[in-house]
């Protein structure tokens, strides 16, 4: 398969992945596809050598593995570790605002987008809606308006001179709820719950919660002279949710150590749920599979302290137009290779070790690789391996494809970038 290629099923991945729940959703089909097989917090579990299993938690963080044919004593676990949100809008639980003649939509921001580059585009919301079945549970759906129905208008510059001087600002309650329509009647107090009602199938009465993401409709592209860029929201971080699928998905037979991937939730807003990576997810998929292969506890830190992580998540490649914005030595470019994240306070987990044996499989993949750190007046963010890290005690790198334009309504990577990640992890999770 061509980069290029990889990359239209990245896209498509995208496209159809609007909120974590749908991300998620959607990972669930590849590995059904696969022959993988679903197990349930709730149930005792029975894993076996070879075995495909998948662990869904809160319909938006997924744990996959392949159980390897070597003792976990021995070959431990090989781990890709990514997330599932983006950030962005977030529909508000009372958000209807009828007044002076245009109905709105009150919304939250989710972590840290950058709010301009949602001004002026085709939006539309998808989601969970909980709402009480025919036998009076509780129950829930995905939801996903497709067609853009909202939108963030811009103040015309000339109710804003400054604006190509001072940037472009938005007062995040005063400004960002988005217009909806027009006021009609008296029923328009109901006409966003009728909204849910149709997308979930159900009597507006029936609804009793929501959690809807805000996102743009545009699909992904390909861009450049040799359409060598390829843009789309929520690159971070689903383009390394998807190469970490892709590669686990291509080596899941015979395999010597245990190859999970882990995709969270709730990374971009500090990860600290039930369901984020400095939860118990992944520690209790793992102690739950060891246990299931009759491993003692002495023998899982064993298997621990044999296994190896990649956190992947992207990179902030250098924008030549902002020249004072990276260091100098650490101008990191798209299509020229996965990049080694290095913080030394451990905002990302990369050290020595963990850097050189991520360099031999580049090696033997036959990928170039780059290195990043960040300018030293400038704080730098984290990712989920230092919470990953800390908690299972296993060795880590932080990883991810160089991208411009993180956290826009659109963002920006490289097509060669994408292939090559996929090579490398192929190798992490087969050494």
């Amino acid at each position: 398969m061509t980069p290029h290629q990889q990359v239209k099923k990245l896209l498509d991945f995208i496209d159809h992945s609007p909120s974590p729940w749908h991300a998620v959703e959607n990972v669930v089909d590849k590995l059904n596809l696969h022959g993988f097989e679903a197990l349930q917090e709730t149930d005792s579990w029975q894993v076996q050598p070879g075995g495909k299993y998948y662990v869904v938690r809160d319909d938006s963080s997924l744990v996959a593995l392949v159980v390897g044919h070597q003792p976990l004593t021995k070959a431990g676990f090989n781990i890709v570790g990514a997330h599932t949100d983006s950030p962005g809008l977030r529909i508000k639980p009372n958000p209807q605002i009828n007044k002076e003649g245009v109905y709105r939509l009150g919304v939250e921001v989710y972590g840290a987008p950058i709010l301009a580059t949602f001004s002026d585009r085709d939006l539309s919301l998808a989601g969970r809606v909980s709402y009480l079945d025919e036998k009076g549970d509780v129950d829930r759906c995905l939801i996903n308006f497709e067609e853009p129905f909202l939108r963030l208008p811009n103040l015309a510059i000339h109710m804003n001179r400054g604006v190509n001087e001072n940037g472009l600002k938005f007062h995040k309650q005063n400004e960002l709820p988005l217009i909806m329509g027009g006021i009609h009647n008296q029923l328009d107090d109901a006409r966003f719950l009728n909204l849910l009602a149709q997308q979930s199938a159900c009597q507006p009465e029936q609804i009793l919660s929501w959690e809807l993401n805000v996102y743009d409709t545009q699909k992904g592209a390909f861009w450049g002279i040799e359409q060598e860029f390829y843009c789309n929201s929520q690159l971070d971080n689903l383009a390394s949710c998807h190469a970490g699928i892709t590669a686990l998905l291509a080596l899941e037979e015979n395999n010597a150590a245990t190859m999970v991937c882990a995709l969270f939730d709730h990374e971009e807003i500090g990860s600290e749920s039930n369901k984020g990576a400095d939860g118990s997810f992944l520690p209790d998929v793992l102690e739950r599979v060891a246990v299931s292969l009759h491993i003692s506890p002495e023998q899982y830190k064993q298997a621990l302290a044999h296994s190896f992580m990649v956190s992947v998540d992207m990179a902030h490649a250098y924008q030549p137009n902002f020249p004072s914005a990276y260091d100098p030595e650490h101008k990191v470019q798209v299509n020229k290779g996965p990049v080694i994240k290095i913080n030394v306070n451990q905002r990302y987990t990369s050290e020595s070790v963990s850097e050189a044996i991520f360099k031999k499989h580049c090696q033997s993949a036959g990928t170039p690789w780059q290195q990043y750190a960040h300018r030293g007046e400038i704080a730098c963010g984290s990712t989920i391996g230092p919470m990953l890290a800390s908690r299972l005690g296993i060795r880590s790198l932080d990883v991810g494809n160089p991208m411009w334009a993180m956290h826009s309504a659109r963002e920006t990577a490289g097509v060669q970038d994408h292939a090559d990640l996929i090579k490398v992890l192929k190798e992490v999770y087969r050494s």
